[in-house]
């Protein structure tokens, strides 16, 4: 099948950087990033690139190449759906907050109003493919949805994960450590690899059944988040022991069988995809029974928040074991540096878990927006908005977020705040 226009519903960490980076390196392909959220479209198509909404190095400079040659941002998602023929699925996927499988299972409301709107549409074949984090055999809700139009249109439908780590994520685009590709129609497979092989090595593409790249993208994160979850746990017994957990880190990494990657000890792991994915797997595993699987991988999830709640108290028991009417200063607000990507961020928890103790924060979010901070502080629903906004303020400089307070807490290694 010849692939004249691809189209990516979703627009945002994923979907954007990832179709900039498509148009960039083929030109002769139109593509288009389609979302109904008309303020993000705004902004990728703002002229000034500092007001793109994903906040990163690098893709402004890819956008700038490629946008208005080959790269089209827009929210006619029905149009670009007829056009395209090839469609990236890159929308949320968060874990659900009710009913069966709440705090555990993805909502995958949007993958399937995608796949509806897709069906609905659609007037010829396309090949789908599958961007976000989903559970196993979401595929096959996808393709039983498009297969039951009644219009006769031929759909081919894959899965393509993406391994970025925000922050890096055009690096990563551009110099990948293998690109997956799974489904169980060839010419679908190999459409998708003709895509990459214009810049990506044909060795670094791998392709697999569509069960198996599912899973895999469960368990790459899972693995990540376990190894941050494993060097938390082993920062605490070297406080209690006198040890540096730096040192320990270095040494252990040094190990040709471990690797130095992902074993810098921090306040915890945050982002998209760690938790949200290590529950999925949780569930998954739940649902089959497997409770000695699930509970080995919550305990990752149950580390991760342990070492949340335990930087909050040690704060507290820093200062006379209160904090009540005291000014804290927060220095970043991201779950990672060089991103503007607050969800599940470390940062939150423990701002809310010093705000039950009734302390002020003054928080410096570098490159969050005001709105964004208050978003994800009211989604705990721990207090009232108004009272989130009384004892947290944010300030748009670090110094003066930084004047008179009882402690600075640096929550997001941001290389300005090292140096």
């Amino acid at each position: 099948m010849s692939i004249n226009k691809i189209a990516c519903i979703g627009t945002e960490y994923l979907g954007g950087p990832t179709m900039s980076v498509i148009a960039q390196k083929i030109p002769g392909i139109q593509v288009a990033g389609v979302d109904l959220n008309v303020d993000r479209i705004n902004a990728w198509n703002d002229e000034d690139l500092e007001n793109l909404p994903v906040y990163e190095p690098g893709p402004d400079g890819v956008v700038a190449e490629a946008r208005g040659r080959n790269l089209f941002f827009s929210s006619d998602v029905n149009k670009d759906i007829v056009d395209a023929d090839m469609i990236f699925i890159s929308v949320n996927t968060p874990t659900k907050t009710n009913g069966k499988g709440k705090r555990q299972a993805a909502d995958l409301k949007f993958i399937e109003l995608c796949a509806r709107q897709i069906a609905d549409v659609a007037t010829s074949s396309k090949i789908i493919v599958e961007k976000s984090s989903i559970p196993v055999c979401t595929a096959a809700t996808i393709k039983s949805i498009l297969d039951h139009t009644g219009k006769g249109v031929q759909f081919h439908v894959l899965s393509n994960p993406e391994f970025l780590a925000e922050g890096t994520a055009v690096q990563h685009l551009h110099n990948p450590d293998r690109i997956l590709i799974g489904g169980e129609d060839q010419g679908g497979i190999k459409a998708v690899e003709q895509i990459y092989e214009a810049w990506v090595p044909p060795k670094r593409i791998i392709t697999t059944n569509l069960w198996s790249t599912e899973l895999s993208k469960l368990v790459a994160n899972a693995l990540l988040a376990q190894r941050v979850s494993s060097i938390n746990s082993i920062s605490e017994l070297c406080e209690v022991t006198g040890a540096n957990v730096d040192e320990v880190a270095n040494a252990i990494g040094q190990d040709s069988r471990i690797g130095a990657k992902f074993l810098k000890a921090s306040v915890g792991f945050g982002g998209s995809c760690f938790q949200k994915d290590l529950l999925n797997l949780v569930y998954i595993a739940r649902s089959y029974n497997l409770n000695e699987v699930a509970d080995y991988w919550d305990q990752v999830i149950k580390i991760n928040d342990h070492q949340k709640t335990r930087f909050a108290e040690k704060m507290i028991q820093s200062m006379f074991n209160t904090v009540n009417g005291k000014k804290i200063a927060f220095l970043g607000l991201a779950f990672k540096k060089n991103t503007n990507d607050t969800r599940e961020t470390a940062a939150i928890y423990v701002a809310d878990h010093l705000l039950e103790e009734q302390a002020q924060i003054s928080v410096f979010g570098w490159e969050v927006q005001e709105h964004q901070i208050y978003r994800d502080l009211n989604y705990l629903n721990t207090r009232s908005d108004q009272d989130n906004k009384e004892l947290l303020n944010v300030i748009d400089n670090p110094y003066q977020a930084c004047q008179d307070p009882r402690a600075v807490a640096i929550l997001t290694e941001w290389d300005e705040f090292k140096n």
